[in-house]
């Protein structure tokens, strides 16, 4: 699976964990020049506190079109620090 934004290639994995029908890729699958840290964040009651990323390509912003779960709660421990998109963020196969 790809996550792709203005063309660029922001996320790449044969093992993302697709949960609530989105794909969370590995940390290690992204590729960290297009993410900034986000001061935003949400909580949902079965995964936990989600921070976001901003995604930047070539001086555009996409504002919190990345999330993750840094401290997972029990039940979704399985995508503990796994990124998922959206706001326009393509996942294609």
């Amino acid at each position: 699976m790809k996550a792709v934004w203005k063309q660029q290639v922001l996320a790449q994995s044969d093992a993302t964990v697709v949960v609530e029908g989105n794909h969370y890729f590995p940390p290690d699958s992204i590729n960290r020049a297009f993410f900034e840290a986000s001061d935003e964040s949400s909580f949902c009651p079965w995964k936990g506190t989600a921070s976001y990323y901003d995604i930047v390509v070539a001086g555009e912003r996409n504002p919190g079109a990345a999330w993750y779960y840094p401290e997972a709660l029990e039940k979704a421990r399985h995508i503990n620090g796994m990124v998922a998109f959206w706001r326009g963020v393509e996942i294609l196969e």
